[in-house]
């Protein structure tokens, strides 16, 4: 078995990319609500911080900050895919790929980058003309914080 490195940083922050097998699916924000329940679940087993997130049709970015002695982001994938997958497709093959995509956030211009990315993801791919549009984000969170405007990232 392959064995991948990743870079376990107790308590870090880490910016994930996950991807269904179909990359043509909407899969993720069909089923948005079993996508959002399994990851409540997840949480009680694998405390972590959402600090962005956007659930795309086919994929999903998230900053996520580790609890202080904990590293485990692995263990947290593994629950939100697993939850997901028995929702709906309890008889059928996972329809996530087998791994994720990992980069330890480094510094506050790091988390501050990959932050912007999540945000700006669904007018990078054409899924809306403007940030404010895409409903499966934390984008609004931070509009609510008053941490981003409401017209943040222009428009197509």
């Amino acid at each position: 078995m392959v064995r991948y490195r990743r870079n376990r940083v107790p308590g870090g922050t880490f910016f994930f990319t996950l991807t269904l097998r179909d990359r043509r699916s909407d899969l993720l924000v069909r089923h948005v609500d079993c996508l959002k329940a399994s990851w409540r679940l997840a949480h009680h087993k694998r405390p972590h911080v959402v600090v962005a997130a956007v659930i795309l049709p086919d994929h999903l970015h998230a900053v996520i900050r580790m609890p202080k002695g904990a590293s485990d982001y692995s263990g947290l994938w593994r629950e939100i895919k697993k939850g997901f997958t028995r929702r709906v497709a309890p008889q059928g093959p996972t329809p996530w790929q087998a791994r994720f995509w990992e980069h330890t956030i480094r510094d506050e211009d790091d988390l501050a980058r990959h932050m912007d990315y999540v945000h700006i993801n669904p007018l990078k791919h054409g899924l809306v003309g403007r940030v404010c549009d895409w409903p499966h984000s934390t984008f609004h969170r931070e509009v609510h914080r008053g941490r981003l405007a409401v017209d943040w990232g222009g428009e197509r």
